[in-house]
């Protein structure tokens, strides 16, 4: 019984917290955003409405609107945004990404294909396997 009175304004400050609860948005709900007067990027899984932004941003508001309504992760970190961009971007924070189950056939063999890493790799490995067999071809023609 004690315990329970020492730990009640505890579980009151956690449970309550001044903080507003995060909304979450899928991807359905972002792309609608795409508009120069309707403007959503998602940014390593967290939504911004960067609407207000697009006439101060920099490098133009094209750059910005050639990403809206989508994931602009790559981009982002692409032109290397300095720590003021990244701390400027929470401001326009709306919520979170929600991520849904995604139907897969086979998961793993969805996985190797749909990373950047791996295409590059089979391609090379397809690259290295035409040329082999190409040598092989020639040199055993021109033996014969």
């Amino acid at each position: 019984q004690e315990n329970k009175e020492i730990l009640q304004p505890l579980y009151f400050f956690f449970s309550h917290s001044n903080r507003p609860s995060v909304k979450y948005y899928t991807l359905e709900d972002i792309r609608v955003h795409n508009m120069s007067n309707d403007t959503w990027l998602i940014i390593h899984d967290k939504v911004y409405d960067i609407t207000s932004f697009l006439e101060e941003h920099p490098g133009g508001e094209e750059v910005l609107l050639e990403q809206a309504g989508a994931d602009a992760s790559e981009s982002f970190e692409d032109v290397g945004h300095s720590t003021d961009a990244r701390e400027m971007l929470e401001q326009y924070f709306i919520g979170d990404l929600r991520f849904e189950k995604k139907k897969k056939l086979n998961p793993y063999i969805s996985s190797l294909f749909c990373s950047s890493w791996s295409i590059w790799l089979i391609s090379a490995v397809a690259a290295v396997v035409v040329g082999v067999g190409y040598r092989y071809f020639i040199f055993e023609h021109r033996s014969s």
